[in-house]
């Protein structure tokens, strides 16, 4: 069974730092109005968002939509298959239960999304190659370092020897010691700096499998990796510029690593040796 679409929210905001200052703007109003948008025609858009129908049609195609009019059919089916709920983006401190129920639902979105995007076979063919890897490369910068930092332990933890650091010099060094079939898993939000991309490059020349985990499809680092997992991301709703949250990716790889755990046959005997070897530490 293929992945479920994206829904055009998520896939506005995967795009967004590839937007055009012009096409930001439309997508900042159809993000704050997207009951009003699908009453819309593409002149009426162009004037509310002070761009022109160029730019409308633009916008909707790097969302992966054919034109204005495919989108508002995708906005108004993902309306109503939520039951005509539009998710609030507000936060007041003074409006602290809304607030928290906002932030609550918007997380859910976020990790539903990122789940049911995830291709079946691709992500079994992951799981196979990370089982079959001698060695697991977490490669990762700024605010996605704890990520990697997490994903190594918890796959040594089953027996996977994986390896991370929060010194990009240390990573990349790392990569020139794969060896054919392992794999290198790196976390990037816009999937656009260079080191990873560097890294990953280095990585495929020595026979690696790479697999990127980005809030773009069509970012820098998805094309130069075997596999492509993508995060959906609602920050900006709530802060502008802030464009990704580490649940997503956390999500990721937490259902890898319990899919591992199920298939390979001696995970929990890792886990319980584990288990033991730190029971000393605890009162």
């Amino acid at each position: 069974m293929q992945e479920q679409e994206m829904q055009v929210i998520n896939q506005i905001f995967a795009t967004y730092n590839d937007l055009y200052d012009a096409e930001k703007k439309v997508a900042d109003y159809v993000v704050e109005n997207q009951e009003t948008v699908i009453e819309m025609t593409v002149s009426e858009l162009a004037s509310e968002s002070q761009t022109s129908e160029a730019t409308i049609i633009r916008f909707c195609k790097k969302c992966g939509c054919k034109g204005f009019h495919h989108m508002k059919i995708k906005m108004a089916k993902e309306m109503l298959d939520k039951g005509n709920q539009t998710i609030s983006s507000e936060l007041n401190i003074h409006k602290m239960r809304q607030s928290l129920n906002n932030i609550l639902a918007n997380k859910i979105q976020e990790l539903h999304q990122t789940i049911s995007h995830i291709n079946e076979v691709d992500f079994k063919e992951i799981l196979d190659a990370i089982i079959r890897a001698k060695t697991v490369l977490f490669a990762a910068m700024g605010n996605t370092i704890p990520i990697a930092i997490d994903g190594s332990y918890k796959f040594n933890q089953i027996g996977i020897a994986a390896v991370s650091s929060t010194i990009w010099e240390t990573q990349l060094a790392f990569s020139h010691t794969l060896q054919e079939g392992d794999v290198v898993i790196a976390i990037s939000a816009s999937g656009a700096s260079k080191y990873l991309v560097e890294l990953a490059k280095v990585a495929s020349e020595k026979g690696a499998k790479v697999i990127a985990i980005t809030n773009n499809s069509n970012s820098p680092l998805s094309k130069e990796s075997h596999y492509h997992i993508t995060t959906a991301t609602r920050e900006s709703l709530f802060i502008e510029k802030v464009s990704f949250t580490r649940l997503s990716a956390l999500a990721v790889l937490e259902a890898i690593f319990l899919l591992l755990v199920t298939s390979k046959n001696d995970a929990c005997t890792y886990i319980s040796e584990h288990e033991q070897m730190v029971a000393d530490d605890k009162i």
